[in-house]
């Protein structure tokens, strides 16, 4: 039976959608980019933002790193609370018993000010996400970091559960099996395409999972 559970945090506990879109659009203003509609700026939930600002407005570094930075300006203030935990997961995190670990590539310290703001962070043994300095943070990596944190030593006992292809990878990588739930930000194809070993259509039925697996 699995005895710790690894979660990611934006489209997995919170719907973060609008504060990530509203600090990007803020970001792309300020720094004169052009995007055609805010539907477009979806495509920036789940990958690490360096990465994406990079591969979608043809950024060196740098300059990534410049508008990760005007990103965090809006996101720190007002984005960061511009979220909203999904229904169903107070009632998962306090009658499933496992233990639990946050795996995000958020930078921590942004995730225990939600967990903290939400009062979630009272369910998870450990916190672990991405160095304040926005470096490219392999998932794996993380999520390894979890896992000696919490004292795993068979990852057979643990499971990563997540929204994007990312988490799939990461928890794969690191040994891990993954859970992906369709309820957040990554799509049916995208799930069934990284190989996700369960997916859960929404909190429900991720509760079911985690209780039989």
């Amino acid at each position: 039976m699995i005895e710790y559970v690894l979660f990611d945090l934006d489209g997995t506990l919170t719907d973060s959608a609008p504060g990530i879109l509203n600090s990007i659009e803020y970001a792309l203003n300020k720094k004169n980019l052009k995007y055609s509609s805010r539907e477009e700026l979806r495509r920036f939930l789940g990958p690490p933002l360096t990465e994406s600002f990079m591969e979608y407005f043809n950024l060196s570094f740098e300059e990534s790193y410049d508008t990760v930075m005007c990103f965090r300006e809006y996101f720190s203030e007002k984005g960061i609370f511009e979220n909203e935990v999904y229904d169903g997961i107070k009632d998962l995190l306090e009658n499933t018993e496992k233990k639990f670990a946050l795996a995000t590539a958020k930078p921590e310290h942004f995730a225990k000010r939600i967990l903290e703001h939400f009062d979630l962070i009272k369910h998870f043994d450990v916190v672990c996400g991405s160095p304040p300095e926005e470096k490219d943070c392999p998932k794996s990596e993380i999520i390894e970091r979890a896992l000696k944190e919490l004292g795993v030593c068979d990852k057979t006992k643990a499971v990563m559960v997540g929204d994007r292809k990312y988490d799939a990878k990461g928890a794969h990588d690191a040994g891990l099996k993954a859970v992906g739930v369709l309820y957040g930000y990554g799509s049916k194809q995208e799930l069934k395409e990284a190989k996700f070993d369960f997916i859960a259509k929404d909190v429900n039925e991720l509760k079911h999972i985690l209780n039989s697996i």
